[in-house]
């Protein structure tokens, strides 16, 4: 059962929610709380005295400056309120950020993104559980993308070196904020496994990229379809966004956020991957990307590698940009 803990030092008051394994240890009957085991608490408020009508000492206490006061409350079982109430918060933020960049303006879509990071970076210093902290800093990608997209001057550039020019310094931030956490190759998925099920999993970009163009009918990247202009959009499609993407949702966010969510990490990060597309003001896209990601994700968690949804997403993206607008489909 999660209790309210407020520990009285200094002055003032801690109060956080617990589920609590310090003092009782896991049994059939009372498995551990959250998908990441140990103690799950999200700090609230500081300040002024505890009800003593409603508090006791914590057995085996001694001194006033360490005494713990505990107030019983009910709590979802399995779930922490860092998974319940933060991580969705966050994600609001980042949506309605994504809506006014779209929608509004994107010079408040900007402050927003930036106010958003400052945010999960400050969260991320002062966060107990490593579990959450992992989390905290994966998920500062998210507003880190719109930041740079936004905040660059890239009007007069055309539109396949935006890709290029975003896509590098996220891959370095990616590499960075792993590099951070700890987390391994393995972890990011930077493994070859089960080559002929990748190259199937990749080979399924075609049918995307012919899916998506025909939600969205964006320009093409080159003039005309010819080797000479079609090399270097297309290898940077299966670099920044192919590799790139995938390297930062599923590869760090994913992995990152195991640990706190479970298996719903791969929930987590496909509707977070969702909400950055909403820039294109198609409610049908997102939808199609979010589904797409979930299989990506599935796709990682099942093998371990990105490499098969990293070949998958760039092969998906040079159809939609490189191939499909000088086909028949285009025409129709």
């Amino acid at each position: 059962m999660a209790r309210l803990v407020g520990i009285r030092g200094s002055g003032q008051y801690k109060w956080r929610w617990s589920l609590p394994d310090e003092d009782q240890r896991p049994s059939p009957a009372r498995p551990h709380s959250g998908a990441g085991g140990g103690l799950h608490r999200l700090t609230l408020l500081a300040a002024g005295a505890f009800p003593a009508s409603v508090a006791r000492r914590k057995p085996g206490g001694s001194g006033i400056s360490s005494a713990t006061w505990r107030l019983e409350a009910a709590a979802w079982p399995g779930l922490s309120l860092f998974s319940v109430v933060v991580v969705p918060a966050y994600i609001s933020a980042i949506v309605a950020a994504e809506l006014v960049t779209a929608l509004v303006d994107a010079r408040w879509g900007v402050g927003l993104h930036v106010a958003i990071l400052w945010a999960l970076l400050v969260h991320f210093s002062w966060a107990e559980e490593r579990s959450e902290a992992k989390l905290l800093l994966a998920l500062c990608l998210a507003p880190l993308i719109r930041i740079l997209s936004l905040g660059m001057p890239l009007e007069n550039l055309d539109l396949v070196y935006w890709f290029l020019i975003v896509g590098a310094p996220m891959i370095v931030a990616a590499l960075l904020a792993a590099r951070t956490l700890g987390l391994t190759r393995y972890d990011l998925g930077l493994t070859v496994r089960a080559i002929p099920l990748q190259l199937l999993v990749g080979a399924l970009g075609v049918g995307l990229g012919i899916a998506e163009y025909l939600i969205l009918k964006p320009d093409a990247l080159v003039d005309e379809l010819t080797w000479q202009q079609a090399w270097w959009p297309t290898l940077i499609l299966l670099v920044a966004t192919g590799f790139g993407e995938e390297l930062v949702f599923r590869g760090v966010m994913q992995s990152a956020s195991t640990d706190a969510l479970g298996k719903a990490a791969i929930l987590y990060v496909a509707v977070v991957f969702a909400v950055l597309h909403v820039g294109y003001k198609s409610a049908p896209d997102v939808a199609f990307v979010f589904l797409v990601a979930l299989f990506f994700g599935w796709v990682v968690a099942k093998t371990g590698s990105l490499l098969g949804v990293s070949l998958c997403h760039g092969i998906a993206n040079v159809v939609l940009y490189v191939i499909v607008p000088f086909t028949a489909i285009a025409a129709n």
